[in-house]
């Protein structure tokens, strides 16, 4: 990345802004904006989310804030209710009460008189949920936004229920904010109440996977701030990103296809990151393009910032299996609207040797089957021919399939799949002859039936090299349960045949000649997702049961130029000097004498001093996944954190630990917070409850 300080704008950084809420409440800011905006007013940016804008974000924030602050708005940062230095209490992910304060923040940097009384909103993940979420309710001053690595489907695209089966990012990221939420705010900026304020939050503070294993189905829950209910709320310009590697690689195209508004979709090879600072690479100049952007709605400059393709996208070329790339080799290729013109939805049938040659072909994208809750289900007597084909996979399979969203540290993307595949049923293509390109959804519609009344599908798009390692390019999980309706599942009859729909991940893809195109289907795909109840026998009528894929003719032109962005750049970052190593782990482990097997996750930042304020953070993420031989209910995730902080004879930390465990018939959730001041623990909860298990 280049560090740039020859900015147009002279700026300056004001700290511990309390900005009120409207019941009273009172809520931390950072703010960055031009020395001129006390004469010459502009238009303010906000970014809002719970991680603490203070300490744990400062160094990330410090690189795109002033950047932007630079080119002539004010930028400002500021921490959830409940969370960092802000008062309250955080109880849950994207509650009305987060967008109302979000509300009263925009309308509070309207009026003052450094802001023109226009305003945008932008972030990554969470900041970009509350971003789309808030644009959706349509405040006066916001004219637009830049959004990243996010969902319009709180309930089927996030880390919850993805095709209604329950993910263990489920419990690792309500781990997550067990720990964040119970943080304490710093003394040096709110002062003796700190102790107060922190005790409220470990007293108000519930374990999250409690309230999300109770809404196991569609329901209000989680249709409150799903964009996807209504996509005509969103009245403002977007901008939005992702990447292939990301949990969030479908929402770019799904707003694409359903705003009707000015907007523009970017998707590279990242991770779970912003894209200037994008991993795997190549890293894009996304600070220029998201000025630009600013520039464009919030000034109205004629900067021809809506020119050019509405999608923007990293075509991947074919690489071997690996748990993380430095840079994805491919090209970046543009589409001019989505659903695209030039896809074209290419059929083939699943057949006991394999995958046959295309059996038809249309210039509609399978993408649709996304938005849909998948209404083909019903019994279809005589449909296809022959007694089918059969697996029971066993619980080993999904050990190597990495994490739904990758973060790239530690490596945490699918390995080689030649042993995931052993325990699946397999479709191939013979090696093809020309380079095949796909870009969109691919999309498994199986004639199939079952062995038990609870059942999941995962299914496996991957790339073959001629050596036969197998990369995975794509998948996507289905709960036959909810084949129907996500919101009124319905128990499966053994041995009937049903139609489902199996909708798998978006991504841009390029096969060689010589390769194969696999898909391969499991009953399990542990611990990526929940195993149910009991092992399954899943039987798929092959000459009824199709793969369609949304080829991108080799003949389209590419309608960019070969380097489309500027080289990544901002503002020098705040460099903390590190007083422990950092330390990352992840290892599968399986006894062959008892048949114990694991899945052991170690992220530890370390601990690190941020000099300008003197204080030392320590942060130590902990995730375990275990079972036993074929025990579907001895499934086990555990997940558990450690944050520290501490300044003269300031130390306090927090730790947290939540086990999920299950037997046929429910859930079962331990849960204990601790909270120290030195070696002397103040504060301790336990929860042991059980949540029934919903046709899950």
């Amino acid at each position: 990345m280049r560090y740039v300080s020859d900015l147009p704008y002279e700026t300056k950084e004001e700290e511990n802004v309390s900005i009120p809420a409207a019941d009273g409440t009172r809520l931390a800011a950072r703010i960055w904006r031009p020395t001129s905006s006390d004469q010459d007013p502009v238009p303010a940016i906000l970014e809002y989310i719970p991680y603490r804008q203070r300490d744990l974000t400062a160094e990330r924030d410090s690189i795109h804030h002033p950047y932007i602050a630079g080119h002539g708005y004010a930028c400002v940062r500021v921490d959830l209710r409940g969370t960092g230095d802000s008062e309250g209490v955080l109880k849950d992910e994207y509650l009305e009460q987060e967008q109302t304060d979000a509300e009263d923040i925009l309308a509070w940097l309207a009026e003052q008189p450094w802001c023109d009384g226009t305003t945008g909103m932008m972030g990554i993940s969470w900041g970009a949920f509350a971003a789309l979420q808030v644009a959706a309710r349509q405040p006066e001053s916001l004219r637009a936004i830049v959004i990243a690595s996010f969902t319009d489907d709180r309930y089927a695209d996030d880390m919850h229920y993805m095709g209604g089966a329950l993910l263990s990012d489920n419990l690792a990221e309500a781990g997550t904010m067990f720990a964040y939420g119970t943080c304490p705010p710093d003394p040096a900026m709110v002062g003796d109440r700190w102790r107060d304020m922190w005790h409220e939050r470990m007293e108000g503070t519930r374990p999250w996977v409690l309230e999300w294993l109770r809404h196991q189905r569609r329901d209000d829950y989680w249709r409150h701030a799903s964009v996807c209910e209504d996509y005509q709320a969103v009245r403002c310009p977007v901008l939005a990103s992702s990447g292939w590697a990301d949990g969030y690689s479908n929402a770019v195209t799904r707003l694409l296809g359903n705003l009707d508004v000015p907007r523009k979709g970017l998707i590279g090879p990242w991770s779970h990151k912003f894209p200037h600072l994008g991993e795997p690479g190549p890293a894009i100049g996304y600070l220029q393009e998201v000025v630009r952007w600013w520039d464009h709605w919030l000034k109205g400059v004629d900067n021809g910032v809506m020119e050019g393709p509405m999608l923007r996208t990293w075509m991947q070329d074919s690489v071997p299996p690996s748990t993380s790339y430095e840079e994805r080799p491919g090209r970046w290729v543009g589409e001019p609207s989505w659903p695209s013109p030039h896809i074209t939805s290419v059929v083939r049938r699943l057949t006991r040797h394999g995958l046959s040659d295309p059996v038809s072909e249309t210039h509609t994208t399978p993408e649709s089957a996304e938005y849909t809750e998948f209404p083909e289900g019903p019994e279809e007597e005589g449909a296809g021919a022959g007694e089918g084909l059969s697996v029971q996979s066993p619980l080993s399979v999904g050990q190597f399939g990495g994490k739904w969203a990758s973060y790239n540290a530690p490596p945490d993307l699918p390995y080689d799949q030649r042993e995931e595949d052993g325990g699946s049923l397999v479709f191939q293509t013979e090696p093809l002859t020309e380079r095949t390109e796909i870009l969109g959804s691919p999309c498994v519609e199986l004639d199939l039936s079952v062995s038990e009344p609870v059942a999941m599908v995962a299914a496996r798009l991957s790339d073959v090299a001629p050596d036969g390692s197998a990369t995975r390019v794509s998948y996507g999980l289905l709960n036959l349960t909810r084949s129907e309706t996500q919101s009124d599942p319905r128990p499966l009859e053994p041995g009937r045949r049903y139609r489902a729909v199996i909708p798998l991940n978006g991504v841009a893809q390029a096969f060689p000649p010589g390769h194969r195109i696999r898909v391969s289907l499991s009953t399990s795909y542990w611990p990526l997702a929940w195993p149910p109840p009991k092992p399954v026998l899943l039987t798929v009528y092959e000459t009824s049961s199709t793969l369609t894929l949304p080829v991108r003719p080799l003949a389209e032109p590419d309608a960019l130029p070969d380097q489309p962005f500027d080289e990544p750049e901002g503002t020098r970052p705040r460099s903390p000097v590190r007083l422990v190593a950092p330390e990352e782990r992840w290892q599968v482990k399986r006894d062959l004498v008892d048949y114990a097997a694991e899945l052991e996750i170690v992220k530890d930042r370390g601990t690190v001093r941020l000099e300008d304020i003197g204080l030392d953070v320590g942060c130590r993420a902990y995730e375990r996944y275990t079972s036993l031989a074929e025990d579907f209910t001895s499934a086990t995730g555990e997940s558990a954190w450690t944050m520290s902080f501490r300044r003269d004879d300031w130390d306090v930390r927090v730790e947290t630990r939540t086990v999920l465990s299950c037997d046929e018939d429910q859930f079962r959730v331990d849960a204990t917070l601790d909270g120290y001041e030195g070696d002397r623990r103040v504060f301790s909860r336990t929860w042991n409850e059980t949540v029934p298990r919903d046709l899950l």
